[in-house]
């Protein structure tokens, strides 16, 4: 199966392609859309779909370069455009840039259909290729590239003096010319151990860096991967770091674990070892169980709490560091699931919810650098979880007041990067949902860092993407106005931040699995 982002700034075109084409009964599934380029950009960069479909004239950012940009961040994308200009200078701009087809309009959902097959028959053949060990062998074996590779492992281990550094790499046609320096070391962890899912892995992994124009890759051992990103401005180096960690994760398939870490900025050919070292100590401290990760040395270095320890947590803590008052909700009304299906027994199940939710609030008080018994002393008594379990009204009251407190000191102790960072951007969501122009860009802004590494930063802390978070937060606020009010679906949808009523009964549906009428008839 491979997704498909669409964009377009017309909405009857949208919706002729979301409805007339049948995603369920196809190789493709539907991953979202946009009415212009620059929002497009933000939600593609956290999507990552597979064939982009967009019209190549469009207000603020126009199709042609939309697509020059995502071809830079994310070379696998495989571009299809729609225009109404039959004119040579636009076809020749698109094949220079690296679109696949290039559709007239109008067109019928069979010629879009058709162009769609094409594309997927070429990911099929891309992914035939890679699993081709033989040639994989052939090229990590030849001469240039085991040349190449000594030359590399000598430059990051620090063995390689800097002058005579230079001179080989203009000899092996390595580029290393640059102010800022930044080393990412990527280790692969493969479920499936068989020889023909690493050989593939790595293919995918060495036919991906050959598309990069400001950084240099190669196996260190098996199972390593590192990359030297140069650059210079130092805000592209660690724009890009971000970038090449983000598609070395998506890249490399899904039956590997991909545990990243971006050393710190050097300035110096000669402390490109430095950079390495900072990697290398970073992902020995985040050996994550079952799950990829990318750390960065800048984010570890300039936090000082607790909250950024590289170990598994409960999955509740991990929650809480975060929440914002709007999902208190949410979590009560989990536990209150719970609760239905044990109503015979109702105060035994209560009690054991609620110890859990004090257990969790008490670890995360003593990561924040507190004692449980100073903040909330009067939950730790039996006296308390059994009145606090009397009935269904009291435990809601009891356990969101606890959880509101822990907000509140929560707020007032972290100070970690990452803590400050999260908490912000989901207030600034809390407050800002309804306007179509909030987007991963938008956010990144006010929290002052780049979209790549805010967009790493929040799905790894909180579980979850930042699309998938502000839609979650839309259709929330969307199914309070439709039980609590009698708008109509329309101004609900526009009044929680979707831009046409078509795309948000759409998403409803496919989060809910109701329409929002059915929702509504429901209440």
């Amino acid at each position: 199966m491979y997704s498909v982002f669409i964009v377009d700034d017309e909405q009857i075109v949208l919706e002729g392609i979301r409805k007339k084409i049948d995603w369920e009964n196809s190789n493709f599934t539907f991953a979202g859309e946009a009415t212009d380029g620059e929002l497009a950009l933000s939600m593609i960069q956290e999507v990552k779909p597979d064939i982009l479909i967009t019209d190549i004239k469009m207000p603020f950012m126009d199709g042609l370069e939309l697509s020059r940009l995502l071809k830079k961040t994310q070379p696998w994308i495989r571009i299809i455009i729609l225009s109404g200009h039959d004119e040579f200078d636009y076809a020749k701009k698109a094949i220079s840039i690296g679109v696949e087809e290039y559709i007239l309009k109008p067109f019928t959902h069979e010629d879009l259909l058709n162009s769609l097959n094409k594309v997927a028959a070429k990911l099929d053949a891309e992914r035939s290729r890679f699993s081709d060990i033989n040639k994989l062998k052939e090229e990590l074996e030849s001469s240039s590239h085991l040349l190449k590779n000594s030359f590399l492992t000598d430059l990051v281990s620090g063995a390689a003096e800097t002058s005579a550094a230079m001179i080989k790499a203009q000899e092996l046609g390595i580029n290393l010319i640059a102010h800022f320096y930044k080393v990412l070391v990527s280790e692969l962890d493969v479920n499936d151990k068989s020889q023909q899912t690493v050989q593939e892995s790595k293919s995918r992994l060495l036919s991906l860096a050959e598309s990069w124009e400001d950084a240099i890759s190669f196996f260190m051992t098996p199972f390593k991967f590192v990359t030297v990103v140069i650059g210079n401005q130092e805000k592209d180096v660690e724009e890009n770091s971000y970038n090449i960690a983000e598609a070395v994760l998506h890249f490399a398939g899904q039956k590997v674990i991909i545990r990243s870490a971006i050393g710190r900025t050097v300035e110096h050919l000669s402390n490109i070892k430095s950079s390495y070292s900072d990697a290398e100590k970073l992902l020995e401290q985040s050996r994550f169980k079952g799950k990829s990760r990318i750390v960065s040395s800048d984010d570890i270095h300039k936090t000082s709490d607790g909250l950024l320890s590289l170990r598994e947590e409960d999955p509740l803590v991990d929650r809480l560091k975060y929440a914002g008052n709007s999902e208190l909700d949410a979590i009560i009304k989990q536990y209150l699931e719970l609760l239905k299906n044990n109503t015979d027994h109702f105060s035994v199940i209560a009690s054991y919810l609620l110890v859990d939710v004090i257990m969790a609030v008490s670890k995360l008080i003593e990561e924040l650098g507190g004692n449980i018994k100073d903040v909330m002393p009067n939950i730790l008594t039996h006296s308390f979880v059994d009145q606090a379990v009397q009935n269904e009204e009291t435990f809601i009251v009891e356990i969101r007041k606890i959880l509101t407190r822990l907000l509140e000191y929560r707020d007032t102790r972290m100070q970690g990067r990452y803590g400050d960072v999260i908490i912000k951007a989901k207030d600034y969501i809390e407050h800002n949902y309804s306007s179509q122009d909030t987007c991963l860009r938008l956010v990144a802004d006010q929290v002052h860092l780049s979209p790549n590494h805010f967009s790493t930063i929040f799905s790894q802390e909180c579980g979850i993407t930042f699309i998938e978070y502000l839609t979650n937060v839309r259709i929330e606020a969307a199914k309070k106005l439709l039980k609590e009010t009698d708008m109509k679906g329309a101004d609900i949808a526009y009044e929680c931040g979707f831009s046409d009523p078509h795309y948000f009964s759409f998403i409803f549906k496919k989060n809910t699995g109701l329409s929002p009428r059915e929702f509504k008839a429901g209440k």
